[in-house]
């Protein structure tokens, strides 16, 4: 995408009587199909909640919840750590890179980090 295409104003939205026809149409033809669900609709779906497929995590903010990876049965069966910090491993990848403490101040010193 270009800077001028970012600019264009978006499409208007589809009429949802239209929808409601061609998902109808797609019905009646015993063709697969699906509407995609809003992220709303994605945290309140019944079946996530059946299914057991939420857990908690923790962040700097408290706890949230986290949605289970595909294949994961059960929170244990996944590896969810705490979501770090901003800036909490900062000091420790530039150190794998190759920067010293000396090179994190200065970058810490101009806002750089």
């Amino acid at each position: 995408m270009t800077p001028a295409t970012l600019q264009q104003p978006a499409p208007p939205p589809v009429d949802v009587a239209f929808v409601d026809e061609v998902v109808r149409r797609l019905d009646d033809a015993q063709i697969a199909n699906a509407r995609m669900n809003t992220m709303a609709e994605v945290w309140r779906h019944p079946q996530l909640a059946a299914r057991g497929r939420w857990t908690e995590i923790d962040t700097p903010a408290g706890r949230v919840p986290a949605l289970l990876p595909p294949f994961a049965r059960t929170a244990g069966d996944a590896r969810f750590a705490a979501v770090p910090a901003l800036g909490q491993h900062t000091r420790a990848i530039l150190r794998e890179l190759g920067y010293d403490d000396a090179d994190a101040a200065r970058l810490d010193a101009e806002g750089a980090i």
